[in-house]
């Protein structure tokens, strides 16, 4: 497994995202033949299977897919920096024929969008952490499948 060379906070949003990161890196690094995953239940601890159906290879290709959106974004820079920059001209004609009582309400939202955030922030490092969990245990059971195969 692949050494995490940033130094963050434990529950850093950044340590969870790096070892996300690294866990689906060495994940791709142990598992040569993905097909070999296919029609392979994922058991959790205790092999209790997940609710859903879906098999190894699903999860190998989700997390993958997730992976490339943790590392690379989900928008090229130039254009979220257009985007950002087009945002700000508009909210700055907008500040500009804002009333009192809409300036309230902006100033509320404001404000809700702090709870928002730490929704989004608690829920993305959730999301995370299982995933990560789930990339570990897809790694695990390939190399079950590869020790009995051998």
């Amino acid at each position: 497994m692949q050494v995490l060379t940033k130094r963050y906070p434990k529950n850093c949003l950044l340590t969870v995202m790096d070892r996300y990161s690294a866990t689906v890196r060495n994940m791709e690094q142990v598992v040569m033949l993905p097909s070999l995953l296919r029609d392979m239940q994922l058991t959790g601890h205790g092999d209790q299977v997940p609710d859903d159906s879906s098999d190894l290879y699903k999860y190998f290709t989700m997390l993958k897919a997730i992976y490339v959106d943790v590392d690379h974004g989900l928008l090229p820079r130039e254009e979220w920096q257009a985007k950002v920059a087009e945002s700000e001209a508009d909210e700055a004609k907008d500040e500009a024929a804002e009333t009192e009582e809409a300036m309230k309400e902006r100033v509320s939202r404001e404000l809700n969008l702090e709870a928002q955030f730490h929704l989004h922030f608690s829920s993305l490092h959730h999301i995370l952490t299982h995933l990560t969990l789930l990339a570990e245990e897809v790694t695990r059971k390939y190399q079950e499948i590869m020790g009995q195969a051998m």
